[in-house]
Formats: C-alpha cells, sequence, structure tokens
C-alpha cells in the first residue's frame, strides 16, 4: 500500500511543486516548456558564469530552491527520483547562454542518469558553440570500496552551489571555478542514516525496514545502505557515522585532524521533527568538537531530502579562510538559510542568570499566631491530593493526558518537603508566596500555571496584621481576577480556573481568625473551557478533574479548620 500524500494528482505533482516555487518567490521564473527554474534577472548574468544544476524532483528544497543571486543561474528538475532529459537541460543552458553568459557550469550529482544525460545536453551544447564544462560531485562516505561507479551525490553537492556561486558573482572566470571547486571537493564528505523507507507517489515504499532498525549509508533516492542496527540514540547514531566518514581505513573517507576548520551541514531528508533534528546538531557538533575539528559553521534544516523519510545526513567541508568567505557571501536563492558568520566553535553560548534574589520558599520566616492552624491545613490538603491522585488520573485520561492527579501529587510531596525543614510564616501572604513558589517549580504544566498565579496575586491583600474576612476576600478576588485574565475562563467554564472563580462568585468565605469556613455544595463541576472544552459535548459525562481537585483541596481547608474550632 503507497504512503498518504498531499497532493493533487501522481501525474502532476511536480509541476504544481515547481509552480508553488516559483509563485512564492519573484526572483524565480520557469522556463516555458519545461521544468526549469530560472532566476528572473537573467540580464544580471552577461559577462559572468552561469551556473546549472538539477536532478530528480522529491528532493526539495534541491534543486530550485538554490537558484538566485550567489548560487544557481537556473536548475532542472525531473519527475520524481529520475533524472530529467536531456532536451530540458539543454533548454535551460541555451537560455542562459543567450543571456550572455561567458560560459556554463554543470555541477552533477554522481548519479548514472544525471552523467549521461547532462553530458548529452552539454555535447550539444558545444556543437552550438556553448563554453560548458561540467563538476560531478561524489562526496558520499559509506562504502569502504566503492563500486566502479564511484561514490554517490549527496547534500554536498549544496556546498558547491554556494561556493561556485560566489565565485560566478565575483567573475571569476570557468576555469577558475571548476578547479576551485574540485579542490574543495577533496576536502567534503557525506553520510545518512534513516529510520524509514520513502515512496514515491503512487509507489510502494522504496525498500523496507523492519520496525525500530535503522539503515545505515543509504542513498538519497532509497539506495541501499552499508549496515543494519537496532535504533541507537542520537549521541551513538552520530558518532558511529562521524567515526565511518573519518576512518581512514575506508577509500571514501574524509581526511579529517586535530585543528581543521570545518563547515557542518544536518540534514533532515524529510521527516525528522525539528526537535530531532536539534538533539542530533548537538550531538554532531560535540562528536566534532572531540575530535579536535574547530566547527566554523552549521547548517542544520532540510536541504536535499528524499520525500517523507525519516532520517538525516551529515555533511562536513574542511573550510579555511577563502572557503568561509566564500559561504558567507549573500545569496538571493530562497531556500539557502540566514547564517550567522560568526565561528561556532568557542563562543560562550550560555549567558548567566539574572540576579533576582532569592526564591520565597528558600527565605527564613518567622512563625505567628495563624501559623499552627495554616500547617495543619496544608497538612491536610497534602494528604487528601495524594489519595486522590488515581481518581484524578481516570478523571483526566476521559479528557487529557491522563497525568492531573501525577501533577497533584507532585506539588503535595514538595509542600509535604519544604514542611519538613521550614516554620511556616506568620503571615499569611508569605505562606501564598511560598506555595506559589513550590508549585509553580514543582509542579508544572497550566495547573502549576494556575496555582502559581492565583496564590501569586493573592498574596498581596493578606498580612499578618490583616487576615479578617474582608483580606480574605479581596485575596480571593485578585487570584480568580488573576487566572481568568491570563487563562481565558469565567466562572461555568470547564476549567480548574473557572472553578476556583466560581468560589469568589457563589461566596466562599475563609476567616482564619475566626476558623470558620462556609462553602456552597452547589458549585458546577461540569465546566466549559480549557483543555477539556475541545472534547465533544456528548462525551463530556465526567467532572473536570482540575475541578474536583480544587474542591478537594477547600473542602481540605474546611475540615481542617473545622477541626480546631
Amino acid at each position: 500500500m503507497s504512503s498518504k500524500k498531499l497532493i493533487n494528482s501522481v501525474d502532476s505533482c511536480v509541476d504544481e511543486a515547481l509552480c508553488g516555487l516559483i509563485r512564492a518567490n519573484a526572483g524565480l521564473s520557469l522556463l516555458q516548456g519545461h521544468r526549469v527554474v530560472l532566476r528572473s534577472d537573467l540580464d544580471n548574468l552577461r559577462g559572468k558564469v552561469a551556473l546549472l544544476s538539477g536532478g530528480g524532483s522529491g528532493h526539495e528544497p534541491a534543486h530550485g530552491g538554490y537558484v538566485g543571486a550567489g548560487m544557481l543561474s537556473a536548475a532542472v528538475a525531473g519527475g520524481v527520483f529520475a533524472s530529467p532529459p536531456p532536451a530540458s537541460i539543454l533548454a535551460a543552458i541555451m537560455s542562459l547562454h543567450n543571456a550572455g553568459a561567458s560560459g556554463i557550469l554543470l555541477i552533477v550529482k554522481n548519479y548514472t542518469g544525471d552523467r549521461l544525460n547532462f553530458g548529452l545536453a552539454a555535447e550539444q551544447a558545444r556543437n552550438h558553440g556553448v563554453t560548458v564544462d561540467m563538476v560531478i560531485v561524489a562526496e558520499d562516505c559509506a562504502f569502504d570500496r566503492p563500486s566502479k561507479a564511484g561514490r554517490r551525490g549527496l547534500c554536498g553537492t549544496i556546498f558547491i552551489h554556494k561556493l561556485a556561486g560566489a565565485l560566478a558573482e565575483e567573475g571569476s572566470s570557468l576555469d577558475q571555478i571548476v578547479a576551485k571547486v574540485t579542490e574543495v571537493l577533496k576536502g567534503i564528505g557525506t553520510l545518512g542514516v534513516s529510520l524509514s523507507p520513502c515512496s514515491v507517489p503512487g509507489c510502494l515504499p522504496s525498500f523496507n525496514l523492519p520496525p525500530g532498525d535503522m539503515e545505515l549509508g543509504l542513498g538519497i533516492h532509497g539506495e541501499p545502505g552499508i549496515k543494519r542496527s537496532k535504533v541507537a540514540s542520537a549521541d551513538e547514531v552520530v558518532k558511529t557515522m562521524i567515526d565511518h566518514m573519518t576512518n581512514p581505513d575506508s577509500q571514501s573517507y574524509l581526511p579529517l585532524k586535530s585543528g581543521d576548520s570545518v563547515v557542518l551541514c544536518v540534514n533532515n531528508l524529510g521527516a525528522l521533527s525539528c526537535l530531532e533534528m536539534a538533539v542530533v546538531t548537538r550531538a554532531a557538533i560535540i562528536c566534532l568538537e572531540n575530535l579536535g575539528a574547530v566547527v566554523a559553521r552549521v547548517m542544520s534544516g532540510s536541504f536535499m531530502t528524499s520525500l517523507e523519510m525519516a532520517g538525516m545526513s551529515l555533511t562536513v567541508m574542511r573550510a579555511n579562510e577563502e572557503i568561509l568567505r566564500l559561504f558567507d557571501a549573500k545569496t538571493a536563492a530562497p531556500a539557502w538559510p540566514n547564517l550567522s558568520t560568526a565561528r561556532v566553535s568557542g563562543h560562550s553560548y550560555i549567558t548567566g542568570p539574572p540576579a533576582m534574589g532569592t526564591r520565597p520558599q528558600d527565605d527564613k520566616h518567622s512563625e505567628g499566631p495563624l501559623s499552627p492552624v495554616m500547617r495543619k491545613s496544608l497538612e491536610r490538603v497534602c494528604s487528601t491530593l495524594l489519595e486522590k491522585q488515581e481518581e484524578l488520573n481516570s478523571l483526566d485520561r476521559a479528557a487529557g493526558d491522563g497525568d492531573c492527579g501525577n501533577t497533584h501529587a507532585q506539588a503535595a510531596r514538595a509542600i509535604q518537603e519544604w514542611l519538613q525543614d521550614h516554620v511556616v510564616p506568620g503571615c499569611p501572604g508569605k505562606l501564598l508566596s511560598v506555595l506559589a513558589g513550590l508549585v509553580q517549580e514543582k509542579m508544572g504544566g497550566s495547573s502549576g500555571a494556575l496555582y502559581s498565579l492565583f496564590l501569586t496575586a493573592a498574596a498581596g491583600h493578606v498580612t499578618e496584621g490583616r487576615s479578617n474576612a474582608a483580606a480574605w476576600a479581596s485575596a480571593m478576588h485578585a487570584g480568580t481576577q488573576a487566572m481568568r485574565r491570563y487563562g481565558g475562563a469565567d466562572p461555568g467554564d470547564r476549567t480548574m480556573a473557572a472553578y476556583c472563580a466560581s468560589f469568589f462568585f457563589f461566596k466562599l468565605i475563609i476567616v482564619f481568625d475566626d476558623v470558620c469556613v462556609h462553602i456552597f455544595p452547589e458549585l458546577p463541576f461540569f465546566l466549559l473551557a480549557g483543555r477539556a472544552s475541545y472534547i465533544a459535548a456528548e462525551r463530556v459525562t465526567l467532572p473536570d478533574p482540575g475541578a474536583v481537585a480544587v474542591a478537594a483541596i477547600l473542602r481540605a481547608v474546611q475540615e481542617s479548620l473545622e477541626g480546631q474550632k
């Protein structure tokens, strides 16, 4: 069974993708009758070398995304994973020649179809009097003993696009550009790894990979790699790849010695998340630095993909100051990233924390007349939440991720631990600040934020000398208003915040000096906002777990205070 694709049809997907690229970028145009992307400012090529590359579709943004001043002058696309036809390649060459280019450089990945078709078009162009040369990119480090076909061309190709493009923009001759990039190619290596196959639209997956396995050294069309193994950690996979790439026992290895300056490209083959890519990027930088390399620049993203393949490739290029100058040169190509020109290795990437003073829970406090009653209330609240942990989790599984009880239990344990080593301050407001800090740090999630908001806003309204009914009513109002302001809930909505707000509007009165509490039992449990609001109404048959937790907390306070009358 072929995988799902968000396309209109198998037959039209390549042309529609090219149209989408062109329509989104005013600096590009499409050559009529061909799948050729051109710079829209061809007049600026007069007297300069033009660069043409291309290959099968399915590797986007390569190669059309690299067309623009400072990179390619044109790119020709074939069908998905199919080499472009010689007629379209020749049409692209002639368009660039007719625009006044002094010569045409073809940058071709080392695949048989690409070599044949670009080679044929080059010979035909020479018969038309066009000055043409061709550079073959073959930087794959997978095979210790490459076959007669040689090493494959992979993501290192875009480095050649960039360096040759900068040279052409500066006015270098065709021979000069060819000589320079040919030398640079000796210091580029790429290796890929895949966690899944990909599939050409309308076709079955290109290969089978059992669940839990990965393949090292495969090509960008799903060609076989060198080794299959179980999926390992990102650090282990990256180390395996770089060790293989730099192993001098291999004929395909990348010579790399301590002190070498390098450019690193971490290329998403299609389906890795941005989070995974960042983890891999970190691992690759550290691994190269551990080998003694100086990482000068890093590219991380999707640069030469294999449709929806879940995997990535690492490309490493040795780079002296001249190569870095060309690499850093400006380009208008839409797919080239906006990179910093600062060296990666050696710069300080950690910023010190701001001066914020001590946390409320770390301050030293003195007890007061209200300390014993507040301690007992807190102890009762904590034990209640721990008893209700599984009940709250069960309720949360109906509308959320099933961890409401766990998060409340984390808060309860954090408060219990704090109570063991600290006195309860006599000022209720200071205690509320302590609790706000504890739940913010230990509880996490939206529940922690809501509780901390409520407690922080309420803390300033009750002091040791002002803790009567009016003060607590003012504190409750401030707390619920803060939750309504930032949480977007109102009384009657399906949220924990709304349930707290409901207590204010239904006249919750807590008076510590009189030790009395009155809670109206008819407060709503079936509320209407928050994450649970996304659940269909007919499925809402259970109370909101956050509201149940708030009710349990307040009932625990009520029972504790009533027991101390």
